[in-house]
C-alpha cells in the first residue's frame, strides 16, 4: 500500500502506564498510526484513528524532533523514580518508514546514552535488527517482543496481510540470538498454526508469551467482536480456533518443547 507520511511536531513523547500497561511506568510511541493495518488490531477503535477520517492502514505520522522532547522527559522521569519503558502501545516502533525517518533509531540511541531501568521493543518487522548495536548498550535492560502469531504464511497473508513474512522474523530472531540480545516470541493473537510451530521457535527463544483477543484487547475481547474478526475465521472453516479457550491448545503445544517457566501467559509475558 502506498502513503505518504505526514510530519508532526510533538509536545510529549512519554505516556503513562494504565490499564494492560500497568506494570510500566511509561510507554512511548515513534509514530502515530500504522501501516501495517492488522485486521484485529485494538488501535482501529481508538480515538487516535476512529477520528483520523482514514482508514487503518493507510496513514503514518512521523514525529520529527521526538528525541529530543523525549531526552528531557526521560531525565525528568528518572528523578522521580524507576522508569520501564514499553515502545509501543499504539504503533509498530518499526514501521517502513523508519528505515529512512530513524525516529526509533533516534530514540534508542537517547536511552543507549541514559538507559532507562528497562525497555521493552514490541514489533514484528526484521528492520529492529539494523539496532542491535544500540540494543546491546542496553544490555540486560532491554527485551525485544517479536510477534509471530503462527507459522502458517497462510494466515499471515488471511489476517494481517500488509505485514512481513514470517520466515523474514524468524530470521530476525536468529540474528537477535546470535547477536546476544534479549528477545521473545510473542504469540499474539493465537492465529491457527501447525503442530511444529514450537519447535520451529525453540533454537530462537527461550522465552515465549501468548496473548489472545479475550485476554489481550482490554474488553473481553468485545474490541475484537466488533472489527468482525470472527468472519475471518469462519472464511477459512476454521472458527474453532476463535474462541476465549483456542489459546489453550497452542499452549500445551509449548509446554511439550518449552520449560513451563519459559511460556508465559498475555499480560505476564509483556511485563518488564
Amino acid at each position: 500500500m502506498t502513503y505518504s507520511p505526514e510530519y508532526k511536531t510533538p509536545k510529549s513523547m512519554l505516556n503513562k502506564g494504565t490499564g494492560f500497561l500497568s506494570g510500566y511506568s511509561h510507554s512511548l510511541n515513534p509514530y502515530s498510526g500504522c501501516s501495517f493495518g492488522c485486521s484485529y488490531c485494538y488501535v482501529r477503535q481508538m480515538p487516535v484513528a476512529a477520528f483520523r477520517g482514514k482508514a487503518w492502514g493507510t496513514w503514518v505520522d512521523v514525529k520529527e524532533g521526538a528525541a529530543d522532547v523525549f531526552r528531557k522527559e526521560l531525565v525528568r522521569a528518572k528523578n522521580k523514580g524507576r522508569v520501564t519503558i514499553f515502545m509501543s502501545s499504539s504503533t509498530d516502533p518499526y514501521q517502513p518508514v523508519e528505515a529512512k525517518e530513524r525516529i526509533t533509531r533516534s530514540l534508542l540511541e537517547v536511552m543507549a546514552g541514559d538507559p532507562p531501568d528497562f525497555l521493552l521493543v514490541q514489533t514484528r518487522s526484521p528492520l529492529v535488527k539494523r539496532d542491535v548495536d544500540l540494543l546491546l548498550r542496553l544490555g540486560d535492560r532491554v527485551r525485544v517482543s517479536m510477534t509471530v502469531e503462527t507459522d502458517r504464511e497462510d494466515m499471515r497473508r488471511h489476517f494481517t496481510p500488509g505485514t512481513p513474512p514470517i520466515e523474514a522474523r524468524l530470521r530476525t530472531l536468529q540474528r537477535l540470538k546470535e547477536a546476544g540480545v534479549p528477545a521473545q516470541a510473542t504469540i499474539a493473537p493465537v492465529l491457527p498454526s501447525t503442530d511444529a510451530f514450537p519447535s520451529k521457535l525453540r533454537p530462537l527463544v527461550d522465552r515465549i508469551c501468548i496473548d489472545d483477543y479475550f485476554m489481550g484487547d482490554g474488553s473481553g475481547g468485545k474490541r475484537t467482536r466488533r472489527l468482525g474478526i470472527e468472519r475471518l475465521y469462519e472464511e477459512i472453516g476454521l472458527k474453532e480456533w476463535y474462541g476465549p479457550c483456542a489459546y489453550r491448545n497452542v499452549y500445551e503445544r509449548f509446554l511439550d518443547v518449552f520449560p513451563e517457566e519459559h511460556v508465559f501467559i498475555s499480560q505476564k509475558g509483556f511485563e518488564p
